[in-house]
Formats: C-alpha cells, sequence, structure tokens
C-alpha cells in the first residue's frame, strides 16, 4: 500500500514540475513581475512560493521539523513584489524549485512507513494534518497545481498560449 502511495504522489508531483517549467520556459525577463490585474500573482512569486515549500517537505520527509512556511519571505502572507531583484533571476527561480522538487521526489521515494505516520510537528497544521503523509497529497498536488493554474490564467491575460 505504501508503495502505491508514493507513486500516486510522485505521478502528479512530476506532472506538476514539468508543468511548472513549460508555463514560465518562453517568459521574457520583464514579464516575470508583471501583475495584469491587482492582486495577480505573478510568476516569479509564484515559483518562489512553491519552492519556499520544498525544503519543508523534505524535511518532514526525512524527520526533520521545519519551520512554519507561513513566517518564509515568500509564504502565504506575503505578496507579490514588483522588483524581480527580490526573487532572482529567472533562471536561478527555475533552477531552485526544480532542484527542490527532485529533492522531494527523491525524499518521498526513501520515506519508509514510519516516515509517513510520523506526527506531525508544524503546530498550525496539526489540526489538519495530524499526520506527515496527511500534508503531502494537499501541499505536494492540490496547493501546487493551484498555484500553476494561476500561472495558467496569468499567461492567457497577457494574450500568451497554453502550454
Amino acid at each position: 500500500m505504501l508503495a502505491e502511495f508514493k507513486q500516486t504522489l510522485l505521478t502528479g508531483w512530476n506532472a506538476n514540475g514539468d508543468y511548472a517549467q513549460r508555463l514560465v520556459a518562453d517568459l521574457k525577463e520583464d514579464q516575470w513581475t508583471h501583475q495584469p490585474g491587482p492582486g495577480m500573482n505573478h510568476p516569479a512569486w509564484v515559483l518562489a512560493h512553491l519552492t519556499a515549500y520544498l525544503d519543508v517537505l523534505e524535511q518532514l520527509l526525512t524527520g526533520g521539523t521545519p519551520a512554519d512556511p507561513k513566517d518564509h519571505p515568500f509564504g502565504m502572507q506575503s505578496k507579490p513584489e514588483s522588483d524581480l531583484g527580490i526573487y532572482g533571476t529567472p533562471e536561478a527561480l527555475v533552477a531552485a524549485y526544480v532542484k527542490g522538487h527532485e529533492a522531494v521526489a527523491g525524499a518521498l521515494e526513501n520515506a519508509d512507513e514510519a516516515a509517513i505516520q510520523r506526527a506531525m510537528p508544524i503546530e498550525r497544521w496539526t489540526g489538519r494534518f495530524p499526520k506527515v503523509g496527511d500534508l503531502l497529497g494537499y501541499v505536494m498536488l492540490v496547493h501546487e497545481a493551484t498555484h500553476l493554474g494561476q500561472l495558467s490564467a496569468w499567461r492567457r491575460v497577457q494574450g500568451l498560449p497554453s502550454v
């Protein structure tokens, strides 16, 4: 059962990772922080935000106790900024996302039943996700796909083609 659980997560995770890269592959540098409407998340913020969760997931899967990502500079309390320098170069953003995405996949592949069943060490999540495994489907699939959908909508508003 554990192998099937992990494979299901990895199938969606790998699809999300590929989709994220395709969503930003053709962007010019000046597009990365463009907000066509008030409050709309731009590509730099979306990738930085998703990347903020990657180390958290890896630590959770390997027995660590990560800091709550809500307090991260690109966590849930942050807002998109127009200065690309805050986020780094587009190449660095993509590289950090890909590296973290691969690290999470590796950590999940190596996780045993105890890692999946471990009590959630991030206090804010304990009520909703009592075990590490309870969080994985949400953050790896739902949270990430939600933000990738924002990027897809952002592309369409820009008149860019779907990917």
